[in-house]
């Protein structure tokens, strides 16, 4: 009976051309031998199975040939290359360093370059998994390593770079193996597949590509897997039932049941999930990568970052095209938090349905927040705004409020039924720090009230151009509607930041950190906001904080409010050392 060798090792490129997804390696190197530019040293770094140790093989095999062809590929019949295709070369050492990390076996090594090479021109040495020497043998090995005799190279492989010492570093040329993308992949195992005599489904291949994560070498694992699961026909079916994948399939349903509104079929569709075996978080997971999948779908400049089948490719343009993009990226947004505190939940099924109920309303969510204030608290609001405003800016004709005709005059609205008695207070004392020299302290404090906000109504208003004017027009729109709930710290903050528009992105310099706090909260609604009324969307909001350039701002902080208190009030510190208050700098 013939002995089954594995595909990682049956079909492991013997040449630089056959190496898949590190052309900038492989052509670096070919352009070494071409050029006698070969560095005594060579350090192979990159995740696992990537190709690091085949094309060290690669290359100690390419620079002893004595026949190379003019594409400087070894010829597979010179000495040298017959010896090291039998493992049997007396020039070329393999060390792993994992199990041979020790200061005597480096002396080992060392000793081992005094002798030159027999028959041939170098002599390599491929040291696998360098991180693992201790620091006294990288210690030991670095005279040698950085003047080595001129017949000796060395090639060490490692995957993580990190933990090699600065000064082996600077002695190497280092390359960088990027990970193996799942259309490279898909593409060998087709090449494979057809040399086995193996009927193959593109998407079970494309399953096989994602489950390996960038490695080649477990994609192949996983292909001889299924191979002997599913016999001479590969089927997608097969695929995901053997390697406990959940089809994608159940996402495109969830997602229908979501535009829906169907919290029910929700539930038995979760039910159903969980019946076949498959983890709750496994399959919020999936949830998630299922909503940026039809995120990126809605450009057409980011759908080419979609990774998978044609056939599941088409479905996901199909389904993006009746959720808007507001919806997704609040969807998104929901589902990571409920996946980033999956395991802190005591009852984790709950926690997943309670995330799908969520996402069943979503859609109805958004429209209330987007709903028009009533009249009534326009008017109460309004009101409250205009009493709370210092004389000067009363009479300001330019306010947008004046403007209105639907506000109410402020004559004929009666303070009394606005501001009511606050309840007497029943806090215990505190002890109150004062330091009339001190500067302010930068501290984020929330602002009172609640924090949901309801964006104006913008329903058949028509979308402005993408300038800064039409965009600081909306920003200003934005911070009336949040005067209008009582948000005054928020919405003075956002009508003093200065405003910037480079491409398509926004940036906002405010005055203070608590400013940038309560917009960075309300962000999402903004952009939201902000989009609706645009022609062409914003990528983003950016929030800094500089120096204000007004004179005269109202003090926010504690310490600011004490400072301005005792510039008006010189006798304020005594008054308060004769009330037994320390003052705490």
């Amino acid at each position: 009976m013939e002995q089954f060798i594995v595909s990682a090792r049956k079909y492991r490129p013997g040449t630089f051309e056959s190496v898949v997804g590190q052309g900038h390696v492989t052509q670096t190197l070919k352009n070494a031998i071409r050029n006698n530019h070969l560095a005594q040293a060579f350090l192979f770094c990159g995740p696992r199975g990537v190709g690091k140790t085949t094309c060290a093989r690669i290359l100690a095999k390419t620079i002893n040939c004595s026949n190379l062809k003019d594409s400087i590929e070894p010829c597979n019949e010179c000495e040298s290359c017959v010896s090291f295709n039998k493992n049997a070369s007396f020039n070329i050492y393999e060390l792993d360093a994992a199990s041979n990390n020790s200061v005597d076996d480096i002396r080992a090594l060392v000793e081992q370059v005094r002798y030159a090479p027999q028959g041939a021109r170098y002599k390599i040495y491929i040291i696998d998994e360098v991180h693992m020497l201790s620091t006294a043998a990288f210690n030991a090995f670095l005279k040698t390593l950085e003047e080595p005799p001129p017949y000796a190279i060395f090639i060490l492989a490692t995957t993580e770079r990190h933990k090699i010492l600065p000064t082996i570093l600077s002695r190497c040329q280092i390359f960088d193996f990027n990970r193996i993308t799942i259309s490279s992949m898909v593409e060998h195992l087709n090449g494979i597949a057809e040399k086995e005599k193996v009927e193959v489904e593109q998407e079970a291949l494309h399953v096989i590509a994602e489950k390996a994560d960038g490695a080649l070498r477990d994609a192949l694992s996983i292909f001889d897997q299924m191979v002997s699961f599913s016999g001479d026909k590969l089927t997608y079916e097969s695929v995901i039932r053997n390697l406990n994948i959940l089809d994608y399939d159940y996402y495109f349903r969830t997602m229908d049941l979501v535009q829906a509104e169907d919290s029910s079929g929700l539930l038995i569709l979760m039910d159903e999930i969980l019946k076949k075996g498959f983890d709750s978080h496994l399959y919020l997971g999936g949830l998630c990568d299922h909503i940026r999948n039809l995120l990126i779908c809605k450009d057409e400049q980011t759908r080419n970052l979609l990774e998978v089948a044609e056939s599941a490719a088409i479905r996901y343009d199909e389904q993006s095209k009746v959720l808007s993009s507001s919806f997704l990226f609040n969807a998104l947004q929901l589902a990571s938090q409920y996946d980033a505190s999956f395991k802190a939940a005591r009852n984790q099924r709950l926690h997943v349905e309670l995330a799908l109920l969520k996402l069943a309303n979503l859609n109805r969510a958004l429209q209330l927040t987007a709903a028009p204030v009533p009249a009534e608290e326009k008017k109460t609001s309004v009101v409250k705004e205009i009493i709370f405003q210092a004389p000067e800016n009363k009479t300001d004709a330019s306010k947008p409020l004046a403007q209105k005709e639907e506000t109410p005059e402020v004559s004929e609205a009666p303070k009394e039924k606005v501001i009511s008695e606050a309840p007497k207070s029943s806090l215990p004392p505190v002890s109150l720090h004062f330091n009339p020299n001190a500067q302010p302290k930068t501290e984020i404090l929330e602002e009172e009230g609640p924090k949901a906000v309801s964006a104006p109504q913008v329903q058949g208003t028509a979308r402005l151009p993408l300038t800064k004017e039409k965009a600081s027009a909306i920003w200003m729109e934005f911070a009336e509607s949040m005067g209008k709930q009582n948000k005054m710290t928020l919405a003075t903050g956002m009508k003093k930041a200065e405003l910037l528009l480079e491409n398509r992105q926004l940036k906002a310099e405010v005055s203070g950190k608590h400013v940038a706090e309560f917009i960075t909260e309300i962000k999402s609604e903004l952009v939201a906001y902000m989009n609706s009324r645009l022609e062409t969307e914003l990528d983003g909001i950016y929030i800094t904080v500089g120096k204000s350039n007004q004179e005269g701002a109202s003090p926010y902080t504690l310490e600011e409010k004490l400072n301005a208190m005792a510039k008006t009030n010189p006798q304020l510190p005594d008054f308060m050392k004769d009330l037994g208050l320390e003052l705490d700098y």
